[in-house]
């Protein structure tokens, strides 16, 4: 291995996801030299494995099923997919990952000034990145003001017995398989577990989804994970919950999973959809003190505790595994860093324009199966347990107008968690079908924290499904 001079940058950040673009993003616009450090492909997990594709494979199943409760396009969607069918949703899933090629995003980065380094970022004291290259050439980076760590996160597979031998899926494979298969064990019931349950699922698969808990979506408002798995069962999977994986083999091609109740399932394939780790194991965190492999703690400028240099972004501080928030992140530290360069004044009180506050009190996210489930903010329990005076209330989304002209026997359900000494929202949960389009305006209301005297001015309009606000309004007056 041979050693390049070095090269200083104002920033440098490792990994190339949407989150590390963003950071590089901001940085560079300000006038920050900005150099961007990539093992795999720029535009990292969420292009190539996990956001673009799984939804990719999700929206024809949705509007399929959409469709089937649609009157005069029932009886043209009866049947399940065909094979020509679940080839032309591939083929749209490939075009949205490009075809797992990067040169669009690679182009991007040159279009605003930024380095790229092929290969893998460790740190190597304060402010210095060594990057070694595919052809064994090792660059050296330092960094004037900030290196920032955006290297996000790896699916978690369990320690059964012999389970590299039978080449489970983790969320990648799920992702970019190249044909549906037969049979399908689903092993997880939080979000890649229900989202690819129901991609495979719709696409022809058979799935048995295999769930540790007592119920789905275990993070969410209980209702949720119970509409969900309603749902799944009524489209064919086998949806068991209370179950544990005992032993996992391969037989001649064939997965055969025993369960802790000594049931034995046979499938094709098995996706393990139990848990995220760090990807901090091989990123030099002990040349600064760090503990390899683990979360990277941070402050609300998105700075490592205890350092006046390092940030950590998305996934990789474990403060919320969500695409979206990460690039919220990646605003808030791109701006601090670009504040702390310039000796300006840092506004870090809630909400301030260097505090990323969303991600205890506003973070959004949608599971996109059939019902959709969208969250934001606080559920019951949680408004409970932090200590909050809060009252919920629900309201039968299937009787909103709009829902029964979005479909014929239209179920689902919305909780509003009320704050009773300030009386603004502290939570909402939408499901039904469609109701991921719903959830930023609930983000709007508890991020500005508008009081519920406010909302009754929100006129909805009508006949939409967004009418649900002035139904859980009457219901909270009301109650």
């Amino acid at each position: 291995m041979t050693d390049t001079d070095s090269k200083v940058y104002d920033v440098v950040v490792i990994g190339a996801g949407p989150v590390g673009e963003n950071v590089a993003d901001r940085t560079r616009a300000a006038g920050l030299t900005t150099a961007v450090v990539e093992s795999e492909l720029v535009g990292g997990e969420c292009s190539y494995w996990a956001c673009m594709p799984s939804k990719a494979l999700l929206r024809p199943v949705i509007a399929h099923a959409d469709a089937r409760r649609t009157p005069g396009l029932r009886h043209l969607v009866e049947g399940p997919f065909d094979k020509a069918a679940t080839a032309a949703v591939l083929a749209h899933r490939d075009y949205y990952t490009s075809h797992w090629k990067d040169d669009g995003q690679v182009e991007w980065l040159e279009s605003i000034g930024v380095d790229l380094y092929r290969g893998q970022g460790r740190l190597d004291g304060p402010r210095r990145v060594t990057v070694e290259g595919p052809d064994g050439e090792r660059q050296v980076l330092t960094a004037r003001h900030a290196v920032v760590v955006s290297t996000g996160s790896r699916a978690v597979l369990p320690g059964l017995p012999g389970l590299d031998a039978v080449k489970p899926w983790t969320s990648r494979e799920a992702t970019s398989a190249e044909e549906a298969p037969g049979r399908l064990v689903v092993v997880g019931g939080g979000v890649v577990g229900v989202e690819m349950a129901t991609a495979w699922q719709g696409l022809g698969s058979k799935v048995t989804l295999l769930v540790r808990g007592e119920g789905l979506l275990p993070r969410m408002e209980p209702f949720a994970g119970e509409l969900v798995a309603q749902a799944l069962a009524e489209a064919g999977a086998d949806v068991r919950t209370g179950t544990s994986v005992e032993e996992v083999t391969r037989e001649n091609g064939t997965v055969v999973v025993v369960t802790d109740g000594g049931d034995r399932i046979e499938a094709d394939e098995i996706l393990f959809a139990t848990g995220r780790a760090p990807r901090t194991d091989d990123l030099g965190l002990d040349t600064v003190n760090l503990e390899p492999g683990s979360w990277l703690p941070v402050d609300d400028t998105l700075r490592v505790t205890d350092t006046d240099w390092l940030y950590a972004v998305g996934d990789v501080n474990h403060r919320a595994l969500l695409t979206h928030q990460g690039k919220y992140q990646a605003r808030i530290a791109g701006a601090a860093i670009v504040a702390r360069a310039a000796g300006a004044p840092l506004l870090t009180d809630p909400w301030g324009a260097h505090a990323a506050t969303a991600d205890h009190a506003a973070v959004p996210q949608v599971v996109f199966t059939d019902p959709e489930a969208a969250a934001v903010g606080l559920s019951l329990a949680e408004a409970e347990q932090a200590g909050h005076r809060v009252r919920a209330v629900d309201v039968d989304l299937g009787s909103v107008a709009g829902a029964g002209l979005y479909a014929d026997g239209y179920q689902g359900r919305a909780r509003m968690v009320v704050d009773l000494e300030r009386e603004i929202v502290r939570g909402v949960t939408f499901v039904g079908p469609g109701v991921g389009e719903l959830i930023h305006s609930a983000t709007v209301a508890i991020a500005g924290e508008v009081p519920l005297g406010r909302l009754w001015h929100a006129v909805p309009a009508y006949p939409t499904i967004s009418e649900v606000w002035l139904r859980l309004l009457e219901a909270f007056r009301d109650s």
